[in-house]
C-alpha cells in the first residue's frame, strides 16, 4: 500500500506540504557553496559528503524536534510550486530553490537548487514507496539527485546522489520517528565514490542515527577515508578529526509573503488548511483540504475529457537520465537506469 494515498485525518497532519521538503537539502547553504572551493576531486568528494550528511538531520529528524513526532505532510497537488532563496552572506553567493510537483499518482516532487555565483547546482526528484512490516513502516525513496560543480576550466564535475531507505518506528507508542536504513551512494564523474551505511539502534551501542561512510578513489575499493558518527549530531574521520557537526542552528529558506504568491505556490494554496491545523481547528482544515482535493479531481476529469494533459512549468521528464546510467556503474547498489525531471528556467 502507499502511505501517501491514504487520506489522513488532520490531527496527524503536518501543516507543511511535501513540496517544501527539498529545502532541507540546503539549510546549511555555506556547506553547499563550499563544495566549489575544493581544489582536487578528492577534496570536492569529501566536501560533497560533508554537505550531504549535514542535510540528513533536517530531512529526517527536524520535524520531531519541532512537532513532537513525525507528522504526515500534506500531499501536494499536481503543478504545486515552491520557491525560496538563501541570501548571499560572507561572499558565499545566493542560493535559489525551485520545486514543482511533477506527478500526483504516484506523488513525485522535482527540485532544482542552484548557487550561480559558486557554480554549484543540484537537480533531483523524489517519490516514496511504502510498506508496512512488524510494527513499522518502511519507505523506499525512489529517485536520485545529480549535483554539478562547474570547475575553473569550464567543465562540470557531476555527483550522483542516491537516497537512503527509511523506517518509521514508534507508531504503536504514538510517537513516530524516522530511522535511515541500508546504504546510499555518492558517485562522482571523477571516479571518487562514497558508500554510506546507515544503522539504527544497535544491540551494542543502542544509539539511533548511526552511519559509516567509506570514500574510495577512482578504480579502487580500498578506503582512502572513513567517517563514522551520528548523522543528526557529529562525526569523525578514522584519524579522529572532526568531520560534520549539525548541532548548531540551521538556516531556513526565505520565502516571499503569502500575499505576493501565485495561487499554485504551496503556502498560498494550503494556507487555510495550514491555519486550521496550526490553530487546532481540524474541522476547518478538513473542509479546506477536501475542497482542494475535489477541485483537483475535477481538473483531471476536465483534462481527460478535453484530451489536454497537464503541462509542467519548470521540468521536463526524460525516460533515462544519462548521468545516472553512467555514474551508477561505479557502485554495486544502483539500478541500470532511472528516469529524471530536467529543470528548465522559464523565459523571464
Amino acid at each position: 500500500g502507499d502511505l501517501y494515498s491514504m487520506t489522513a485525518p488532520p490531527f496527524i497532519l503536518s501543516p507543511v506540504s511535501l513540496t517544501e521538503y527539498p529545502s532541507y537539502w540546503c539549510e546549511r547553504p555555506e556547506l553547499f557553496a563550499a563544495i566549489a572551493d575544493g581544489k582536487t576531486p578528492e577534496d570536492r568528494a569529501l566536501r560533497v559528503l560533508k554537505w550531504f550528511i549535514s542535510t540528513l538531520k533536517g530531512q529526517y529528524t527536524s520535524r520531531n524536534e519541532k512537532m513532537g513526532s513525525e507528522k504526515k505532510p500534506l500531499n501536494p497537488v499536481l503543478g504545486e510550486l515552491f520557491f525560496g532563496t538563501w541570501p548571499d552572506h560572507n561572499g558565499r553567493g545566493q542560493t535559489n530553490l525551485y520545486v514543482e510537483q511533477v506527478s500526483h499518482h504516484p506523488p513525485i516532487t522535482g527540485y532544482y537548487i542552484e548557487n550561480p555565483t559558486k557554480g554549484v547546482a543540484l537537480q533531483g526528484h523524489c517519490a516514496q514507496k511504502t510498506s508496512f512490516s512488524a510494527g513499522s513502516i518502511t519507505v523506499r525513496q525512489v529517485g536520485h539527485a545529480i549535483l554539478g560543480v562547474k570547475l575553473p576550466d569550464g567543465t562540470v564535475e557531476d555527483y550522483l546522489i542516491t537516497l537512503p531507505s527509511l523506517r518509521i518506528d514508534g507508531i504503536f507508542y504514538g510517537a513516530p520517528y524516522i530511522e535511515l536504513t541500508n546504504n546510499s551512494w555518492i558517485a562522482s564523474s571523477s571516479g571518487w565514490v562514497s558508500t554510506i551505511e546507515y544503522k539504527g539502534k544497535g544491540w551494542v551501542s543502542g544509539k539511533s542515527h548511526q552511519f559509516k561512510a567509506v570514500v574510495t578513489p577512482p578504480g579502487s575499493s580500498t578506503a582512502a577515508h572513513t567517517v563514522e558518527g551520528l548523522w543528526h549530531e557529529t562525526s569523525k574521520t578514522s584519524k579522529g578529526e572532526p568531520f560534520h557537526d549539525v548541532r548548531g542552528p540551521k538556516e531556513e529558506v526565505s520565502v516571499k509573503a503569502v500575499e505576493e504568491q501565485d495561487e499554485w505556490e504551496t503556502r498560498k494554496l494550503w494556507q487555510h488548511v495550514a491555519k486550521g491545523i496550526r490553530t487546532g481547528d481540524f474541522e476547518a482544515a478538513s473542509r479546506e483540504k477536501t475542497k482542494i482535493e475535489n477541485e483537483q479531481r475535477q481538473r483531471r476529469k476536465d483534462e481527460a475529457g478535453a484530451g489536454t494533459p497537464w503541462q509542467l512549468k519548470y521540468f521536463t521528464h526524460i525516460e533515462e537520465d544519462p548521468k545516472y546510467t553512467k555514474l551508477a556503474k561505479l557502485f554495486k547498489g544502483g539500478l541500470e537506469k532511472e528516469d529524471a525531471y530536467i529543470f528548465q528556467k522559464p523565459a523571464a
